[in-house]
């Protein structure tokens, strides 16, 4: 069994374990769940946007322990005021550290930038959640859904307003995509081996339909690499460990998006 196959298997406990302690009509009921949502995509597509994706994650199944001293408020308030055009943050617990409470202090923080809630989602509640705890986009991991399986799941954010990042990491993902998936993401990190080469983010990106904003994730350093891959068609890129790894995230994001306009 790869790290994914562990993932999901302790997801799927987590999720149980979640409808029996919150019913979907008590999320249902909480005021975040009626906002309208911010717009990732027009986000990204504006004129003069930066692109980048600021990720808060304090800890990884490759990297372990990250940054466990951050607070999530002051981060993600420092990477707004940076420039950055969305927030991505972690809430799957068993494996990266994130918490759903970061998720609601981050939308109470930030109540105008687009958040995307990071966590490997295969079960509608998980969208309910989403709605309820703040998050404008959802992510949607291709190697870990059948067809059916995604296809189900983006309707279903789409129908509580939520955008949906389809995340892929070779072409035969790309037969997961469907009519309800607003952007695309090309993982450059293998999830069965944690090995990142930017590389396959290039590889894929003609195969990608134009219909589809495109963003490129993991293995991001440096601002040579967004021009790279901007030559290539892509509008977002996802930038948490570059950061992260830092005393001071906003600040190393500061400095990440001032180098873009050099």
């Amino acid at each position: 069994m790869n790290i994914l196959d562990k993932i999901i298997e302790a997801k799927k406990l987590e999720i149980k374990h979640q409808k029996e302690l919150i019913d979907i009509e008590v999320l249902q009921d909480i005021p975040d769940f009626f906002r309208e949502c911010n717009s990732l995509r027009a986000n990204l597509l504006k004129d003069g946007s930066s692109g980048i994706i600021a990720e808060f994650k304090q800890r990884s199944p490759s990297k372990g322990d990250i940054n466990l001293s951050a607070k999530v408020d002051k981060v993600t308030e420092a990477y707004r005021k940076a420039g950055a055009a969305g927030l991505s943050v972690l809430t799957e617990r068993s494996f990266f550290g994130g918490s759903q409470s970061n998720l609601v202090i981050a939308r109470e923080h930030n109540p105008d930038i687009p958040i995307l809630r990071k966590d490997f989602m295969i079960d509608p509640y998980q969208m309910v959640e989403a709605k309820a705890y703040g998050a404008d986009v959802i992510l949607l991991i291709a190697a870990c859904l059948s067809k059916n399986q995604a296809s189900e799941l983006a309707q279903a954010a789409q129908e509580l307003g939520l955008e949906v990042l389809m995340e892929i990491h070779n072409e035969e993902e790309l037969n997961i995509v469907n009519e309800f998936v607003d952007i695309v993401g090309v993982n450059n990190r293998n999830l069965k081996t944690f090995e990142v080469n930017i590389e396959t983010s290039v590889e894929l990106s003609k195969l990608i339909p134009e219909k589809f904003v495109k963003i490129s994730e993991s293995g991001i350093a440096g601002a040579d690499e967004i021009k790279y891959l901007r030559s290539h068609g892509f509008r977002g890129f996802l930038i948490g460990e570059t950061f992260m790894k830092t005393k001071n995230p906003g600040k190393a994001c500061k400095k990440f998006i001032q180098q873009l306009h050099k």
